[in-house]
This record gives C-alpha cells, structure tokens and sequence, in this order.
C-alpha cells in the first residue's frame, strides 16, 4: 500500500523551479522489497511501472490496482528499459551483454543487438530511442566488475563507450568515448543535445573517476559534438535521469532527486530517504515522476510532464 514519505517540501533553489513544485503531492513509497532498483519504464496500457531489481535479476512490476509483483525472473540482469516507437520493450541485459526486444506482456524476446565489429558489448546499461527510430545506449562496465550483477567477464571492445544503432540499416556506431564510464541517457526536448553521465566515481573510486552529466550537440540526428560537462552531482553520482518538456533534468543522486537547468544550474532537490538508481515519467497526463531508489518504488506528481 502506498504511504507519504515526511522528507520535506521540494528544496528550491531557484526560483525557476517554483512553477514544477507548486501544488506537487507528497512523496509516496510505492513498494518496498527490492535489492537494488534501477531502469524504471511506464506502461501506460495497464498502468503500471517495470523495473529492474538486477542482483536478484528479475523485473518488478507495481499498478494501483495489483501491487507490486515479479513480472519476470531470470531476465538476465537487465538494467535500463525504454519503450521503442512500435510499443515493445528494450532492454538493456548485463547478462547476455546485449540490448533485447520483448513485447508489453514479456512475450517474444529476441535479441537487437550484442557486437560492434564482431566484438560483445560489456554491460549496456540504459537506453533511449530518438524520434527517427535509433536506438541509443550505454556501454559501461559494471556487469562484468559487479559480482552480484552479472556473469562477469572481460571487456572485448576494451573501451566504454555510447552506440547509436540504426535498426533501419543495421549499422551500429560508437557516438563518444569521452565519458570514462557512461552511465544514464537522455535527449533534450528538440533532440539538440544528448545528455549522458559519468558514474566512473562510483564504487569508492572518488579520487580518480566522474561524478557528473556531459552534455553534446547532436548533428544530423547521427554524431555528437562539442562535449563538455554539463554538471556536477554530489553527494552519490547521477545514475539514470530524465528530462521534462520544459528541458529541466531530474537526476538520481544519493540523497534524491536533483533538478538542473538547461542552463546547467541546480534548481532544486526532491530529498528521498533512500539512494535513487533512475527516474521515469508516467501518469495518465505523464505529470508523475516515479523513482526508483534501493529497496522501494516511490512517486511524485510534479506541475509539468516528461518528454
């Protein structure tokens, strides 16, 4: 059963976030129960949210109506999901070291793709679909280096890097290698800019890695330009995000959600009581912000809606 969460109001920073939080709800806890949460994706035929509890590799599923439930075990530690412009499920599987396609009910798998130059990917990780159809990724590493969330293994590739794959041509492309180790993706409203962060801080590697989101000008809807670092998170690294019609990008962080600008500036923060993984947007009006954070599901409706 679902319950508010006393973390507070939504900490405003600048005030150009105060239209997005006037009339918010109250955090709610949703479901609890997970391992580690990540990857959340909306349906909206059924009204419900999958995600992924990858080191017990399977994906959860909550509606108001049912609940939380397993809606599959054995998924082979997905990560990140997204809904590809025909209706079906992506999949991002540290497991098979591929991205797979199934249908809304879990029907169908069928792999999309798994090799660059006949080389296997290490762990894609998240996913989004641009509005001409391709398909774009992640490639960290943490399925191979993370025990508890894959089969482990050598990179083949040698190198973590983003991948565009057109599903048209079938011709798959690395777009940057300029994060050390990406992480989460999202394109902004026009699809101008492509935003992916650098988790390469994490795992108590502070010193030496990344704990920030690079943001890159998208050229002829195929190439990246222009890198640079769009913002810093702190405390935690910003894991999966995403991004609202107005271009403001919620992330994940350690301490809750974090709000930036288009511009770069911080805006604020949703404070939630547990390490927040990935951020969706759903809802019937696409209004509410479900966040996938350690053990729970929660949500929030926000005066705005995702893109």
């Amino acid at each position: 059963m679902a319950h508010s969460v006393d973390t507070g109001a939504i900490e405003i920073a600048d005030e150009r976030l105060r239209p997005v939080a006037a009339g918010a709800t109250p955090l709610e806890r949703l479901c609890t129960g997970a391992r580690w949460s990540e990857g959340p994706v909306w349906l909206s035929e059924d009204d419900s949210v999958l995600w992924s509890d990858i080191p017990n590799d399977r994906m959860l599923r909550w509606s108001e109506r049912d609940g939380m439930s397993v809606w599959r075990d054995r998924v082979e530690f997905t990560n990140g999901h997204t809904r590809d412009r025909d209706g079906s499920l992506l999949h991002c599987s540290h497991g098979l070291r591929a991205v797979y396609r199934t249908q809304p009910d879990g029907s169908g798998q069928r792999i999309v793709v798994d090799r660059w130059q006949g080389k296997r990917f290490n762990a894609p990780n998240d996913i989004v679909v641009k509005s001409d159809g391709t398909i774009w990724f992640t490639d960290p590493p943490y399925g191979l280096i993370i025990p508890e969330e894959g089969h482990g293994g050598e990179s083949e590739i040698g190198d973590c890097l983003v991948f565009r794959f057109d599903p048209h041509t079938g011709s798959i492309d690395p777009v940057t290698d300029l994060p050390i180790e990406p992480n989460g993706l999202a394109f902004s409203p026009d699809e101008s800019i492509l935003y992916v962060s650098d988790t390469s801080a994490a795992l108590g590697r502070e010193a030496t890695g990344n704990h920030c989101i690079f943001a890159f000008d998208v050229k002829d809807g195929r190439t990246l330009a222009n890198g640079r670092k769009f913002a810093d998170v702190s405390p935690g690294v910003p894991d999966g995000f995403r991004v609202d019609t107005r271009g403001f990008v919620y992330t994940s962080a350690q301490d809750g959600v974090h709000i930036f600008h288009p511009d770069g500036t911080r805006l604020g923060r949703i404070p939630v009581p547990e390490k927040v993984g990935n951020v969706t947007f759903g809802g019937a009006g696409g209004d509410v912000l479900y966040i996938t954070a350690s053990t729970s599901l929660y949500r929030i409706r926000l005066a705005t809606r995702g893109v």
